[in-house]
């Protein structure tokens, strides 16, 4: 008799089923449609701040108040900026990609993507 605490290893089949899925398929679209925009944005910022840096001297040293020159404010900004992003990323996720995940998982966990493996069908597909 098997322990009821034991958990059985996923087959191939079951992660291939999991991954041909219609909630894989919508969760990597959900991903994707913030993270590469987000990340091109983020690495267009970095460098026109470095191009600045190099090219754009007498601009980045122009003081704004004090001692506190363009430069040094962009530069602080890049750090406002990673602090932004991930709060907006962990927002993101909280509310589109992990209730799918979280699903999945739950499902992967009991095992449903194995009774569709074997058929050919995604679990939840009706036939028409």
């Amino acid at each position: 008799m098997r322990d009821p605490t034991e958990r059985r290893l996923l087959s191939p089949e079951e992660y291939l089923a999991a991954q041909n899925s219609p909630e894989f398929v919508d969760l990597k679209r959900r991903f994707r449609s913030f993270a590469f925009p987000m990340t091109f944005a983020f690495l267009a910022w970095y460098l026109l701040y470095v191009l600045l840096s190099t090219y754009a001297h007498d601009f980045m040293a122009t003081n704004v108040f004090g001692n506190v020159s363009v430069g040094l404010l962009l530069g602080l900004a890049q750090f406002v900026t990673t602090f932004v992003i991930t709060h907006l990323y962990v927002a993101h996720a909280n509310k589109r990609t992990d209730p799918i995940a979280d699903e999945m998982r739950e499902r992967l966990e009991h095992h449903d993507y194995a009774r569709s493996a074997g058929d050919g069908t995604t679990p939840g597909a009706t036939g028409a």
